[in-house]
């Protein structure tokens, strides 16, 4: 099978697939490699910023009560993994979600995420409206927010990036949705996110198997299963 990573042709837990491809788990340094290639081919940033929102946004749509100690030993958690932003709560009403960017960044604000609360983009879609927003903001003050009810997050995520966005927002095993937004899935998976990430050679400076035993520890105290493609196939190995 050639070059095909062994993943795809055995079934292998996440260890022996970081000892085989060392690009799954870190950070790309170092030599030019064939990942490094692919980002400067496709004109993607060398740097991108996760904002992980699992704490707050993640946990706001379970319907258990999740306890403060548990909360805070998944926040320590997920501050060992390298994640340089976890957003753990917001005083902002759910009635009032700003519109207008033009006058925000006017005002002041230094950065404004563009949020697909219901998951319903494409790439194509993201293309369109990003291109609109950066006539008035330049991509150095924007993030995305994408979920992935559709299965498109990582492809709109993809797409962003391509157009100059380093700052994307995720939450660890997929956690989330939206009590405002009826039928809408969680965030795109943290995890996730950092494999494609990762296989692109891009630097985040987060640690991908520290981010599985959080969202894995956070998954267990709130009984469900992960939403994360890269947590369900390494774990079950």
């Amino acid at each position: 099978m050639g070059n095909v990573p062994s993943a795809v042709k055995h079934c292998l837990s996440y260890q022996q697939l970081l000892r085989e491809h060392l690009w799954t788990g870190d950070s790309v340094t170092g030599a030019l490699d064939p990942a490094q290639e692919t980002y400067q081919l496709l004109g993607l940033p060398e740097y991108v910023k996760i904002v992980e929102v699992g704490p707050r946004d993640g946990l706001q749509n379970e319907k258990v009560i999740v306890p403060t100690d548990i909360k805070i030993e998944f926040i320590n958690q997920l501050s060992q993994t390298g994640l340089s932003v976890i957003e753990v709560t917001s005083f902002v009403s759910s009635r009032w979600v700003p519109q207008v960017s033009k006058r925000l960044y006017g005002m002041g604000c230094y950065e404004i995420s563009l949020g697909d609360t219901t998951g319903v983009g494409t790439p194509g879609s993201m293309k369109r409206m990003l291109e609109n927003v950066m006539k008035e903001i330049p991509p150095s003050a924007l993030a995305v927010h994408c979920h992935d009810t559709y299965g498109q997050a990582l492809a709109n995520i993809l797409m962003a990036l391509q157009m100059g966005i380093n700052v994307v927002d995720s939450a660890v095993s997929g956690l989330g949705g939206c009590p405002y937004a009826k039928g809408a899935s969680g965030n795109v998976a943290t995890e996730d996110l950092l494999y494609m990430l990762n296989g692109l050679g891009l630097n985040t400076g987060v640690d991908l198997y520290k981010v599985m035993e959080a969202g894995d520890f956070i998954c267990k105290a709130v009984n469900k299963t992960t939403n994360s493609k890269v947590a369900q196939t390494s774990f079950s190995a």
